[in-house]
């Protein structure tokens, strides 16, 4: 595990969220590089073009509203662009240039469905955090993600654990990317709503046998 990465050895901080959910689904995204729409991708495409406006900024009630955040972290070794990020008046937060005051910036995340039963997707907004956290030399609590099915915003605090898991992912995550590594399928019922499920062919594959066994029963078996 590296200590710090270049610039070069950056992933893609979006990987977080596939890589919860699914370790061949960002694999065959990230590592074989391929990809396929579906309805429910396709929708959330579209509303995160609604909340990705990169030269847009806003002030309601105090609070500056940032959209379309570039953001990295050199020692998870990840990159990405924050759909908003609100950075709002605080004496421990930091000073921003043209602005009097401090403020505390606060990463928001748009999602089209609702909240997942499973961390999917808090790593990926606590990732952010973690990039701004060094970016600016701050410590950020917490963050919020907006879904667009129930159209109410979920706050979700940065805690230890959650820190943990975003480390412990980053680094799986480098580790199969350098070894161009694509896990073997395992069905879930979540294979149903993946768009990658036409490339995955989790129905198909869960019934080949792998090599190794192959050839072991064809030994015995001479």
């Amino acid at each position: 595990m590296k200590t710090e990465y270049s610039a070069d050895d950056l992933l893609p901080l979006s990987g977080l969220q596939h890589f919860q959910f699914c370790r061949r689904q960002w694999a065959l995204i990230h590592v074989e590089r391929q990809w396929q729409e579906n309805v429910l991708t396709s929708e959330g495409r579209i509303m995160h073009h609604r909340a990705d406006q990169p030269f847009e900024t806003e002030v309601r009630d105090g609070v500056i509203i940032t959209r379309s955040v570039p953001v990295a972290s050199y020692r998870l070794g990840l990159n990405g662009v924050c759909d908003v990020v609100e950075f709002t008046p605080s004496q421990d937060g930091v000073n921003l240039p043209g602005r009097q005051g401090f403020f505390m910036p606060i990463p928001v995340e748009y999602k089209h469905g609702t909240v997942k039963s499973n961390p999917c997707d808090e790593v990926q907004l606590c990732a952010q955090a973690i990039c701004l956290e060094e970016m600016l030399s701050i410590e950020i609590d917490y963050g919020f993600f907006y879904y667009g099915e129930i159209r109410h915003r979920i706050k979700v605090e940065f805690k230890n654990d959650l820190r943990c898991l975003v480390e412990k992912i980053a680094n799986e995550m480098h580790e199969y990317f350098a070894r161009g590594y694509t896990p073997r399928v395992k069905p879930t019922k979540a294979c149903q709503s993946c768009s990658l499920s036409d490339i995955c062919l989790p129905d198909l594959l869960s019934n080949v046998e792998p090599v190794s066994q192959y050839i072991q029963r064809n030994i015995e078996n001479e």
